[in-house]
């Protein structure tokens, strides 16, 4: 019995002594038309929202190896996006979102002799918490799920601390904002981003 456990629990003490444990941020370019409409329309006369807007991202992953040639990401991401204008002559309007992107990915790996480069896809869950200031500053909050491609590579700057640089496209399909009986604000958006950080090999 106690030599069958172990060879059940061979395989998983390797693996895990072998996470990819990255960190760090980014800038992602983020189209959501319903939003920007919406902004535009009531607000934005003198300050239009662009069809693409720049988002800051910050990022925490560790890669679980399955084999050779496959790891299983598990990935916490927030972006962050604000915008404000001056409205009424006097008055300031501001909105900003914050979005929390928990994500599984699964990647193709390639490596080397100091490298690992990854290509991957994924899916998760989706929060998104929204401040909107007319006159007074009023909360909202969302859920809904979003779906991601990935590329990142890993170089290996000295013993086991490695260089991060990523690129990826979301889609993103949080639930509508109801901010009233008759104007509901759709968050749906298409989001291409770079990120650099560093990984840590255990």
């Amino acid at each position: 019995m106690k030599k069958l456990l172990l060879i059940i629990l061979l395989p998983l003490t390797i693996n895990f002594a072998q996470l990819d444990v990255s960190a760090g941020m980014g800038i992602s370019f983020v189209s959501a038309p319903d939003l920007r409409d919406y902004i535009n329309y009531n607000f934005g006369q003198g300050n239009q929202l662009a069809t693409f807007n720049s988002v800051v991202e910050f990022f925490g992953e560790t890669d679980i190896p399955l084999n050779n040639n496959w790891d299983l990401g598990i990935e916490y991401a927030v972006n962050i996006f604000s915008y404000n204008t001056p409205i009424f002559g006097t008055g300031i309007y501001e909105i900003s979102y914050n979005q929390h992107m928990p994500s599984a990915v699964l990647y193709y790996v390639i490596k080397g002799e100091g490298y690992k480069i990854k290509f991957g896809g994924g899916a998760g869950f989706r929060y998104v918490s929204l401040e909107e200031k007319i006159i007074k500053s009023v909360s909202y909050s969302t859920t809904g799920f979003g779906m991601l491609l990935r590329a990142k590579g890993l170089t290996l700057l000295s013993g086991n601390l490695y260089a991060y640089i990523g690129g990826d496209m979301r889609l993103d399909f949080p639930a509508e904002i109801t901010r009233d009986k008759t104007d509901n604000i759709k968050l749906n958006s298409i989001a291409f981003g770079v990120k650099l950080g560093v990984s840590y090999l255990f």
